[in-house]
């Protein structure tokens, strides 16, 4: 479905991704974990057409996403939910998720969409007239994800979404990461809690300063020695 080669990307002249090559089958849930400032933001940002790579190409179903202009970028399919949410804080939940429709194929499907959204969000649908600025980080998490959902895309980005969150919370946005996939879409999750995120991921890339130094099956990295010293604690 996605498909990544040789990509370099930065800001100005610092370079954040050297080479990259990474894919995302249809049906896969794909992890990229890392310490901070590896790259993994800018990654997502390059694939959602925020900021263009300086090299390299990028392909989603056999289409040319460089050739394709960042605003339409979503009507390829592809939902991007950013580190830290970035919500609208004084629209409601409703005017928040009407946003996330705004493309002219996901308007006629509009009430499909929010009833799908309130399904798998039913608290969304208790404070669909609430300022979105005022409810609990895990709450505004789960707004950001249904903003995403509401495109109908066939990729989900999810950049750091258990990020600034309680343990407990943390815990119900994995569930959460879990139905999503029960739903059949294709989700590619960017996350420092490698714990967690290898629990419900089908493979996984390593991406430290930048580059890709390892990839495998969700339980061939749980196996990893080089992962649990690094990152598990073990």
């Amino acid at each position: 479905m996605l498909e990544l080669r040789s990509v370099d990307a930065g800001y100005g002249s610092f370079q954040a991704l050297f080479g990259v090559n990474l894919d995302v089958k249809a049906g896969e849930a794909v992890g990229v974990i890392g310490p901070n400032g590896a790259g993994k933001t800018t990654l997502m940002r390059v694939i959602s057409g925020l900021i263009r790579p300086t090299r390299g190409t990028i392909k989603m179903e056999g289409t040319n996403v460089l050739a394709t202009p960042p605003h339409r970028i979503v009507s390829l399919g592809i939902a991007h939910v950013p580190e830290n949410r970035r919500l609208f804080p004084r629209l409601t939940v409703d005017d928040n998720l009407k946003m996330g429709a705004y493309m002219p194929g996901a308007r006629g499907q509009y009430a499909e969409r929010l009833e799908f959204v309130f399904d798998l969000f039913p608290r969304m649908k208790e404070r669909r007239h609430q300022m979105a600025g005022t409810m609990s980080g895990g709450e505004q998490q789960m707004c950001a994800i249904g903003r995403a959902l509401m495109s109908n895309p066939k990729l989900l980005l999810l950049d750091e979404p258990s990020a600034g969150l309680a343990p407990v919370v943390v815990q119900q946005v994995f569930e959460l990461v879990k139905r999503i996939r029960a739903s059949g879409l294709t989700v590619l999750i960017v996350e420092q809690n490698v714990q967690q995120v290898l629990k419900v991921v089908d493979r996984a890339y390593l991406l430290e300063a930048g580059t890709i130094r390892a990839s495998g099956s969700s339980e061939e990295l749980l196996n990893s020695d080089t992962i649990k010293q690094a990152y598990l604690g073990v």
